[in-house]
């Protein structure tokens, strides 16, 4: 029996969880943050919550004699991909790492790109008075509350919970949207600004081509790098798709004595599935 532990939340993460069910000798368990109220359940088994970070992800991958772990977490989950890399480290458990491409504007487009959402914020702020729409998920919203020229619509999921700009709307929906879909929101708000993170891949695309087709200036803000010496020890991870996972001392990633397991970095599903299931340990 394979054991393989998919850290999900992702179109992709569900793709994967649904072929590696159907093969005989795999035990697939797909594990989720619970940030969103209802979230659509992957085929497998499922676990919902933090680890207790990546001291706490070791453990559970030493107990459930976990064989191979997929990250397959939203690009802005900087925080539980450092875990993920300092747990399979620690425990010899190869992983195996799905990440979209990031997009790209094409020549036609407006785009302007921040660092953080904050520095989103500060360039909405500068543009002229109009309509924007909010595509970031509701953890970073608070960075455009204080800004009042403009009038916003914020689409997420589960209804915000924190600081709000005071000209809002709130948008409740779960994608993918197609083409025709952002078109009819974008054109029936009459939005001129579309604030996005570059979460990359083809299933979110389609507001960055009705942006482009109604020529709406796109405020885009760039994803982190992954860095297994980003693992948060008090903080929680904003962005991501994993609840305070506090990551105890004597987890250096960098120290000799820790085991080094393999590691594969993929931005195919099907290169993933057969990376999981090859029998060989992945190559760093």
């Amino acid at each position: 029996m394979t054991r393989i532990l998919i850290l999900g939340g992702t179109i992709e993460a569900r793709t994967t969880a649904q072929v590696l069910v159907e093969r005989p000798g795999v035990r697939v368990i797909t594990s989720l943050a619970g940030r969103t109220d209802h979230p659509i359940r992957p085929a497998g088994e499922l676990r919902i919550g933090g680890f207790g970070g990546a001291d706490g992800l070791r453990d559970y991958l030493l107990a459930e004699r976990i064989d191979r772990v997929l990250d397959a977490t939203h690009p802005f989950a900087a925080r539980i991909s450092a875990n993920a890399r300092l747990a399979c480290r620690a425990a010899g458990v190869p992983l195996v790492v799905l990440t979209r491409p990031r997009w790209a504007p094409e020549p036609s487009d407006r785009w302007l790109t921040a660092a953080s959402p904050e520095r989103a914020a500060a360039l909405v702020a500068d543009l002229p008075a109009g309509t924007v729409l909010l595509t970031i998920g509701r953890g970073s919203l608070d960075a455009f509350a204080p800004i009042d020229r403009h009038r916003f619509v914020i689409r997420s999921v589960d209804a915000p919970t924190g600081p709000l700009p005071a000209r809002h709307e709130i948008v409740l929906a779960r994608g993918p949207f197609t083409l025709a879909d952002e078109l009819e929101l974008m054109r029936a708000r009459g939005v001129d600004v579309l604030v996005t993170k570059n979460s990359g891949g083809p299933a979110a695309a389609a507001k960055l081509d009705a942006a482009r087709t109604i020529g709406a200036t796109v405020v885009v803000i760039d994803r982190p790098t992954p860095d297994p010496t980003d693992a948060d020890p008090t903080d929680a991870d904003p962005a991501g798709t994993d609840p305070t996972d506090a990551d105890p001392a004597g987890m250096d990633p960098l120290a000799p004595d820790v085991p080094v397991a393999g590691v594969v970095t993929v931005t195919d599903p099907r290169e993933a599935i057969d990376q999981l299931l090859d029998s060989a340990t992945p190559t760093p």
